[in-house]
């Protein structure tokens, strides 16, 4: 995020335009069954198919810069090389302490144990590999979403100070909580988020703009994994960043 271009309109159209990503890719794993052996260790590889495929695209990205961007976070951040280009173009609008904060470790585990029960069925149609670009897919655009609560936080800090720092200075996590939620948006957004499900999601006849009615995703689903665990945990990512804010 260009500096200067931090305001609380600009985020909000970020998030919106986020909820097109997650649903697509949602959409697109929940094509494949479970596919189990993608999250088994396989003989030869340091870990499961799905953990390779992640590390080593971590790996190319980074040599490309990716995660010079505050926006990014990687998965398995620890002795990543360091990027071949150097890019002049990513100031810096976050408070430095946003670095440090990094959940991908809840997110792959609630992604994994969680959320992929919700949208897949039983079996293996054999198609391990596009599975876990799939996956890929799902834990980048997730880690992106719930991360941009450092940005969150910063722009609604940056519209009201004064509310924010008692809170902060007396390291309140509850009243940091309390001041970042608000009940309506979440609603609109859960809304918002099954709607996207059940236009995105649904099987167009080939000869006809109306849909059949069958969903290659349940609506209620998407709008679920917002209301468990996309939201709360991007609240918990704007608390830990505002806790920050003043060091």
């Amino acid at each position: 995020m260009a500096a200067g271009a931090l305001s609380l309109e600009s985020v909000r159209e970020s998030l919106v335009r986020q909820e097109d990503t997650i649903v697509f890719s949602l959409i697109e794993r929940a094509q494949h069954p479970l596919n189990s052996p993608a999250y088994d260790a396989t003989p030869g590889l340091d870990g499961s198919l799905v953990e390779v495929l992640v590390k080593e695209t971590e790996v190319l990205h980074a040599k490309l810069g990716r995660y010079k961007y505050e926006e990014e976070n990687a998965f398995f951040p620890d002795d990543m090389p360091q990027p071949l280009i150097t890019y002049n173009n990513h100031p810096q609008v976050l408070h430095p302490a946003a670095a440090k904060i990094n959940i991908n470790n809840t997110i792959w585990k609630i992604y994994f144990d969680k959320l992929l029960p919700l949208i897949t069925a039983n079996g293996d149609d054999g198609n391990v590999v596009s599975t876990c670009s799939c996956d890929l897919s799902c834990l980048q655009a997730l880690s992106k979403r719930i991360h941009y609560g450092k940005f969150v936080a910063e722009v609604k800090y940056q519209d009201a100070p004064q509310d924010y720092e008692p809170a902060i200075r007396a390291q309140d996590r509850d009243a940091l909580m309390r001041l970042l939620t608000f009940e309506k948006v979440e609603e609109m957004v859960k809304k918002r988020v099954a709607n996207k499900a059940k236009v995105f999601g649904q099987e167009i006849i080939s000869d006809s703009t109306e849909g059949t009615g069958k969903q290659k995703i349940d609506p209620s689903v998407a709008s679920l994994i917002y209301e468990e665990w996309v939201m709360p945990l991007t609240k918990l990512v704007e608390v830990e960043y505002l806790l920050r804010r003043l060091d």
